[in-house]
């Protein structure tokens, strides 16, 4: 018998912000990203203050991604009217105001943080944002937060208002 594990599933309204990121060419995954764009991205992004708290990940949608670069990026951020300095070999994009749904589980031993983001990948597979009027959106940017054990995995996946003159399914 398996032990059965809560996730939370919350509606996050975003700001019209910037994100300041590091594009890598074939990274689709953290790993990946690291192995190619180098691990110390992560550390310089936390000394830039983010209008979110802490550094993101975000897969981005076809539309802002560049020719020859990957959907992953790490990045920060930052309100709208940023004026601050971009590091070099980072850039300032805008994203629009955003709903999300946010999916957290439930606090983790660190050692298990792949079980612990297979388990929101899970959910989210299997969630269907239209029982509460949504549908999901592939304009804006799937976001990751660092795994952290003491607070549970934690992203947040677009979605907009459903039509409800649209056929569910």
């Amino acid at each position: 018998m398996s032990e059965t594990r809560t996730v939370f599933i919350q509606t996050v309204e975003k700001p019209a912000r910037k994100v300041i990121i590091k594009r890598g060419i074939r990274a689709n995954d953290y790993w990946s990203y690291c192995e190619e764009v180098g691990c110390d991205v992560w550390g310089l992004l936390t000394s830039i203050r983010s209008i979110s708290g802490e550094p993101v990940c975000l897969w981005l949608p076809e539309h802002l991604r560049k020719p020859m670069t990957n959907e992953y990026v790490q990045g920060v951020e930052v309100e709208k009217d940023y004026t601050g300095s971009v590091p070099e070999g980072f850039e300032l994009i805008d994203l629009p105001a955003a709903t999300y749904l946010l999916f957290r589980g439930e606090p983790f031993e660190e050692e298990k943080y792949g079980s612990a983001i297979m388990e929101i990948w899970d959910a989210e597979k299997r969630y269907d944002p239209a029982f509460i009027g949504y549908e999901w959106d592939d304009m804006n940017p799937r976001i990751q937060l660092e795994p952290r054990g003491e607070r549970g995995y934690i992203e947040l996946v677009p979605v907009r208002r459903r039509d409800p003159d649209l056929p569910r399914g």
